[in-house]
């Protein structure tokens, strides 16, 4: 892939714990479900659709453009994989397309900064169905089949944020220190829509609905 998306940590820098080594540590799973990421070819180039710059396009081809978000993707790898959480290996994280397309996001992975260059790397994704590392033949982000259920460990809790239960949890009691039972948060990286990784509902309406604070700290 190309250096340009800054996928990778610099030289020097601090680097987060391999796959290998998240197998052995206790670890939150999180799941972005239903997140808007298609591309379409608007005159020469590949982009990914998105309801700023792309609404005329959108309503000319029949399509809400309220319903293509990706920037809600993109904050939400920034603040995942920048959690202290990531950087101590006990975090991987998936999402899954509307278009029912699964990606695993490897620890190692940096998001770019930028929205304009986020778009550009999922463009490359969709295409290649794999980004590698810059300065390695290393998988960073990686279409994987589906169901997301075959890469979860079994006798997982199944945890989803929603506005629409009555029962209230804060992110800090979500885990015990007697709880052993992987957790698994599915969280949906869309505006508005259904999860259906519904095994329990758990409500985010106790704090700011944003994936930093759906990650314990």
């Amino acid at each position: 892939m190309s250096e340009e998306y800054d996928t990778v940590a610099p030289p020097g820098a601090k680097r987060m714990k391999t796959d290998e080594f998240i197998e052995q540590k206790r670890v939150l799973y999180v799941v972005l479900e239903g997140c808007s990421l298609e591309s379409a070819k608007i005159g020469k180039d590949y982009v990914i659709l998105c309801s700023d710059k792309h609404a005329n396009f959108l309503r000319k081809n029949k399509k809400d453009p309220a319903e293509y978000r990706p920037d809600i993707l993109h904050q939400c790898l920034l603040n995942l994989l920048d959690s202290p959480l990531n950087r101590a290996g006990q975090l991987q994280v998936f999402f899954r397309t509307n278009k029912s397309v699964l990606v695993q996001v490897s620890p190692q992975c940096r998001i770019p900064r930028t929205f304009d260059r986020f778009c550009g790397l999922m463009v490359q994704l969709l295409h290649k169905l794999v980004v590698r590392a810059a300065d390695s033949s290393q998988k960073l982000l990686t279409v994987i089949k589906n169901p997301v259920s075959n890469y979860l460990p079994v006798g997982s809790r199944k945890l989803l944020m929603s506005f629409n239960t009555e029962e209230l949890i804060l992110p800090n009691k979500l885990i015990s220190p007697e709880d052993e039972a992987p957790l698994v948060v599915a969280i949906g990286g869309i505006a508005r829509g259904k999860n259906d990784l519904n095994r329990k509902l758990v409500s985010a309406r106790a704090v700011t609905i944003n994936t930093s604070n759906a990650v314990p700290q």
